[in-house]
Order: C-alpha cells, then structure tokens, then sequence
C-alpha cells in the first residue's frame, strides 16, 4: 500500500483517474465511482473535487471534467484494469478514436509501489507527469506521491496547467 505522510488521508492501494467530455460530465464520473465500489472490492478513500479541463491530445472536442480518486483493493493491478474497463463498458463508453472523446475513462494512475510495463497495463500512468488534468486532482487527495523522484507539486509547476479549474460553480455540470 502507499503510506501518506503522517498526519494525512488513510493508505491506499491505487490512483484512479476519471475523465468524461460527453452528456452529464460530472454525473458520469459519479456513476462511474459508485460502480468502481459496488461489490466492496474496491473501496473509496478519497475523491477530489471535479476539474474543467480542455481537451487533451485531439483539441476539437468539448471540454472534460475530471476527477482523481484513491482506493484500497484486494483486486491485483490486472483485475482492477478489468473491473475499471468493465465499469467503462457497461457505461456504453466507445472506443472509436485515441484521445477523442468519451463518456467515461478510468485509468489506473498508481498501483501500491508497482512499476508495470506491460503491453496493455503501465503503471505508473505512462503521461501522468504532462497532465495537469490528472495531477492537480491527484495533488488535491494524496499530495505525498512521488512519481519519477518528483514531488506532485513539482510535477504540477513543470507544466501548463492554467486551463485546469476546480468547478465549484455548479452551473459548469452540463
């Protein structure tokens, strides 16, 4: 499990990061979290706040919001790929285009202290350190990760990430 410094959140087994650009954004990252936890195998500890977020990779298409959490598991880094790909699937997500748009996305950000690099699972997240749209959440719940012997908040001032903004105004859900 990663251990947080003394004093913060509760351990945890994984990062997710959560991100949707199509209908209810927000609501389908709620659904997509009360899914991930349904059975009791994957347990919430922490969820950040929802973040606008511009596109990535492909600019022309609607905005996302985005999301990071932290669970405890049981599940090994594979079943818990698959139980994030199951809850994508049963959402009706479409894998039509790379980086283009989607109604869910779960991604598995860190795994315990695992280094994967395998061909469909790496973890850490391959493009976690040029995301500000997964850091900045990330930082928000377990700001003592260390990726690549970098802080989250080193990782964070090394990138442009003035378009990621916190939605507290609830007028931004839809």
């Amino acid at each position: 499990m990663l251990k947080p410094k003394s004093g913060t959140a509760t351990q945890f087994d994984a990062a997710l990061g959560l991100g949707s650009n199509m209908g209810d954004k927000a609501k389908n990252i709620d659904r997509a979290v009360a899914l991930l936890t349904s059975d009791g195998r994957v347990k919430l500890v922490a969820r950040s706040r929802d973040y606008r977020s511009a596109p990535w990779g492909i600019a022309e298409q609607d905005w996302f919001v985005n999301a990071c959490v932290t669970v405890q598991t049981d599940l090994s880094a594979r079943d818990l790929l698959k139980r994030c790909q199951d809850v994508e699937n049963v959402m009706g997500r479409e894998r039509k285009q790379k980086w283009g748009p989607r109604l869910i996305d779960v991604d598995i950000l860190t795994y315990r202290d695992q280094v994967i690099s395998e061909p469909d699972l790496t973890v850490p997240h391959p493009l976690i350190a040029e995301r500000g749209f997964v850091l900045i959440p990330l930082m928000e719940i377990a700001p003592e990760i260390v990726l690549k012997g970098q802080s989250l908040q080193g990782l964070v001032e090394a990138i442009d990430a003035r378009d990621v903004v916190a939605m507290e105004n609830e007028g931004w859900r839809k």
